[in-house]
């Protein structure tokens, strides 16, 4: 099978090319051998298939990060675990078409078969979009193609090349050679004509002899020496890819589109205003997601709810696997696909952010905010994936090029308030917050939770890098994509192939883990201990009976006397100083693998069964009137909000721990995390507890 590579500088519309040649045929995976992400798909030309790489984005094959060095790999044909490329396609944005050229000429020198795709050619005056792929074509002797892949213009050419490109081998480039033997015979031609150097040879001698020049005169001498510097590799590469673009390029961009760019910029870009923006939009997307998140997310829980009770009658003759496969099994697989609207929610967002050009810019306004503390903007991107799960925000720190502020950045992702959280903070909210305060309290106290985390990163990266890490600020160097109506095509693309990593990463090892505190949760048993639990219920009174029905009140002191809940007794003299009871604290130990599973873990604990969701309304009932052992009430809303930030800072996800040692590939790096994590999150409940007495709630 052939095999081609879409490559490019960042934002010049390889993803969306990508999408519109393989459609649904991409699969997202890593390089063999290395934790660098890759999406592959297939393109099918007559009776070939075409395998098609997007890899990630580049300025120059000489690398800076660990997804540019494995990039520039693949390209070169360096990477054994990989096989050789038969053809590039280098995207071309018109729009930065110097610099685009840069990183052209250094590709066109590997004598790969090349094509040129040339995006962003509607942002250009119409007269010269028309006549640019014709003109860059005769000058590089390649063929150049205009591709719109949102208007599907241009894409049956593109086909059409690779598949003619692909019969032919590439000739040698000389470009730049060319380029450089036509400045030396200019600056030969300036030369005094009875000089015996006026030959570009004598020039090309004195190029290489400095002590030859020593009868030029002074004036000659300065020429010399500029010409010296300019045939400089990286020099004379930008000089040709400055000729090339102009002659190409005379009139550029519409000088109205830059003033809207400019005027835009002002307000979204600016130290106040634009911070105000950027924390407006940042509410309505989790306000989205608290709104629009729940019907979706009650569905999901009824069809597994559905399923369990489907499953359950014909396993009843066995009833530890019964109990293994409805609570263990489905329920695993159940608490990781409610997971998904969340996800596909904030995905939307941050994919409609990306495509209308705005992420850019929020990333140039944390680099601010960020600056301070050790990191750069390029931490932006990484923190802000792991507002849905901080696998994918952990996996983004690839492209950052300088390991400590990447190691910094790893060690606050878990902090970030992913949407596993997010049923803890909607059954609390429910139940605590919005029936005193109202639904303008609650969604800013669900805005809160999740701005609670970035608060926190912010000083925790600067003691990181004074004190363990010891990393500095690298400079910060960003493009501003141009803004433009977001490609709706690539949204969904992004949500669909964000959707299959999740499943796929973090949903195996919950599941897995899930079965693992079922067991804890399960065990011991003794049908003794069942028949005396029947009939300290028999005794119960109606009214009580009509409260908890038996199998509730079985299940609840299972719980109690299982592994995991005599765990939870144990430590409860610890937890007591937050104000979690044994209860509330089996149910964090019970959450570990997962946070959602907090909320069946209450629904257990108090006597509703473990099919409840945050939706619940008995469940948010039996948590209100829930009481110590003297008659106070367990929960307040003060006890509601020191939970919800023990959970916002708390490491309680294996599957982030998992992906943290094989990011740092080291084990001293998620222990450190869960410890200070942990630590963190007690320190905080207690003194959430401990004000609330200071107050009088207490």
């Amino acid at each position: 099978m052939a095999r081609l590579a879409l490559v490019g500088n960042p934002n010049a519309g390889k993803t969306s090319l990508f999408n519109a040649l393989t459609g649904g045929s991409q699969k997202v995976g890593n390089f063999p051998g290395v934790t660098v992400e890759k999406a592959s798909g297939h393109l099918r030309l007559g009776d070939r298939d075409v395998q098609v790489l997007d890899v990630p984005g580049l300025y120059s094959l000489q690398p800076v990060s660990a997804d540019e060095r494995v990039a520039s790999q693949v390209i070169r044909g360096m990477r054994k675990t990989e096989a050789p490329l038969d053809l590039l396609v280098c995207v071309l944005d018109a729009t930065n078409l110097e610099r685009n050229l840069f990183f052209l000429s250094q590709v066109a020198e590997l004598g790969k078969p090349l094509v040129v795709a040339l995006t962003m050619t509607d942002l250009l005056e119409p007269t010269v979009a028309g006549a640019m792929p014709t003109s860059l074509s005769a000058m590089l002797g390649v063929p150049v193609i205009a591709v719109s892949a949102p208007k599907n213009q241009g894409l049956s050419e593109l086909r059409a090349a690779i598949e003619t490109q692909l019969d032919e081998s590439m000739p040698p480039v000389d470009w730049l050679e060319q380029f450089r033997q036509a400045r030396i015979a200019d600056f030969a031609s300036t030369l005094d004509h009875h000089s015996h150097w006026v030959l570009p040879e004598t020039v090309e001698k004195l190029l290489e002899e400095p002590s030859e020049s020593e009868t030029l005169a002074a004036e000659q001498l300065e020429k010399l020496q500029l010409l010296r510097d300019e045939l400089k590799p990286t020099r004379l590469r930008y000089a040709w890819a400055q000729q090339v673009a102009q002659s190409v390029l005379p009139i550029g961009i519409s000088t109205r589109s830059r003033r809207v760019t400019d005027r835009i910029d002002s307000i979204l870009t600016h130290r106040f205003f634009g911070l105000v923006v950027f924390l407006g939009v940042m509410f309505l997307v989790f306000q989205s997601i608290y709104t629009f998140a729940g019907p979706m997310m009650e569905g999901i829980n009824s069809a597994f709810s559905w399923l369990g009770d489907v499953v359950s009658p014909r396993l009843e003759s066995t009833p530890m696997l019964q109990s293994l496969v409805v609570d263990g099994i489905i329920a695993g697989v159940g608490g990781v696909v409610v997971f998904l609207p969340q996800i596909l929610i904030l995905f939307f967002f941050i994919a409609l952010l990306e495509g209308s050009g705005y992420l850019a810019r929020a990333a140039f306004l944390m680099d601010k905010l960020l600056g301070w503390c050790g990191l750069n903007g390029r931490a932006f991107i990484p923190l802000l994936s792991s507002f849905a799960c901080a696998i994918p925000g952990i996996m983004a720190t690839r492209v950052m090029p300088d390991q400590r502020s990447r190691l910094a950045t790893i060690l606050v992702a878990p902090l970030m308030s992913c949407s596993a959280r997010l049923p803890v903070y909607v059954l609390l909210i429910g139940a605590f917050i919005e029936p005193q305060f109202g639904p303008l309290w609650a969604g800013f106290a669900l805005f809160g939770m999740h701005l609670v985390g970035l608060l926190v990163a912010i000083p925790i990266v600067h003691l990181l890098n004074r004190g363990v890490i010891k990393g500095q600020r690298s400079p910060f160097l960003l493009e501003m994509p141009p803004y433009q109506a977001p490609k709706w095509r690539d949204i969904w693309f992004t949500i669909a192939i964000r959707a299959k990593v999740f499943l796929k990463t973090a949903g195996t090892i919950i599941v897995a883990l899930s079965i693992v505190i079922w067991a804890l949760l399960y065990f011991p048993r003794s049908e003794a201990q069942q028949t005396q639990w029947r009939s300290e219920y028999a005794v119960l009174t109606p009214a009580q009976k009509e409260v908890v029905s038996e199998d509730a009140f079985l299940a609840q002191r299972q719980i109690e006397q299982s592994y995991l809940g005599r765990f939870g007794h144990a430590i409860e003299p610890a937890f007591r100083p937050a104000g979690f009871d044994w209860r509330i604290s089996t149910a964090i130990l019970a959450a570990f693998p997962a946070r959602e599973v907090l909320v069946s873990s209450f629904g257990i604990l108090f006597s509703l069964g473990g099919d409840v969701d945050e939706e619940s309304t008995d469940l948010r009932k039996s948590m209100q009137a829930a009481t110590w052992p003297d008659g106070k009430k367990l929960f307040t809303p003060w006890t509601a909000v020191g939970l919800m930030v023990f959970f916002a800072l708390c490491c309680q996800c294996m599957a982030t721990l998992a992906t943290i040692k094989r990011e740092t590939n080291s084990w001293k790096w998620p222990i450190f995390t869960f410890t200070y994590m942990t630590g963190l999150a007690y320190l905080a409940a207690v003194l959430i507890n401990a004000l609330s007495k200071l107050w009088g709630a207490g």
